[in-house]
């Protein structure tokens, strides 16, 4: 059943069409304004005016996503961010701790940092942040990665990888061996692509994890994760 329009409603949709349309050219505005903020960007970046970001300790590379309501917090460390990274809506990346060690002076009113509490955190080329996620102080986050929605990443990710949870855990690759070089083939020069033998131990590292104390897992699959991947 179809419902008739009163008269005043022809009047109201197109003046809310209007606001919506200088609602988002007003916010286009000021994105194109703030980039300039960024300590570094490549071409082609969107993000939300409306985040909080610590402007000039933050470097993007190209073809950058920063989702609504993104906060990227480095008052002290860098957080860097590759090609095509995409952050879903609300994603948290915080690359600074407060000092807890003091005995005798409540956390807040310490002033002193120790080298631990403020550490850089690496978002490498292609890798996509779901809604929500969470990411921590000196975590790198290596190419083609996927973080599930609201997880929470404490230790490094490897490449390709889908990790998800509270503290992030692999879930499982993307693809297989072989798969993985040919999308490398594709998206890098010879020069940057990952070897061979560095996937295959990746690739056994997974299948061994079920055979590991939880301990013995997390320390030996990390080993890999933080191996240099160009």
């Amino acid at each position: 059943m179809r419902i008739p329009m009163r008269a005043s409603d022809h009047l109201r949709w197109p003046l809310a069409w209007g606001l919506f349309g200088a609602q988002r050219l007003v916010r286009r505005a000021r994105e194109s304004v703030m980039q300039s903020l960024f300590g570094t960007r490549g071409r082609n970046l969107r993000f939300d005016p409306d985040g909080y970001y610590t402007f000039e300790n933050i470097h993007l590379g190209n073809d950058v996503v920063l989702g609504r309501g993104a906060v990227l917090m480095a008052a002290r460390s860098r957080i860097y961010l590759g090609n095509k990274v995409m952050l879903g809506p609300g994603v948290m990346i915080i690359a600074g701790n407060h000092n807890t060690s003091v005995v005798g002076e409540a956390m807040r009113d310490v002033n002193s940092k120790r080298a631990e509490d403020d550490q850089d955190v690496i978002i490498e080329h292609d890798v996509w942040l779901g809604a929500r996620a969470l990411i921590l102080k000196g975590v790198i986050i290596r190419r083609g990665a996927i973080v599930a929605a609201g997880s929470v990443v404490t230790h490094d990710v490897p490449p390709y990888a889908i990790v998800a949870g509270n503290p992030a855990k692999l879930v499982r690759f993307r693809w297989g061996v072989e798969e993985i070089l040919a999308h490398e083939k594709k998206l890098y020069p010879t020069d940057q692509r990952l070897e061979r033998g560095y996937l295959e131990e990746l690739s056994r590292e997974s299948r061994q994890r079920t055979q590991r104390t939880p301990g013995e897992e997390e320390s030996s699959y990390f080993i890999c994760a933080r191996r240099d991947t160009h």
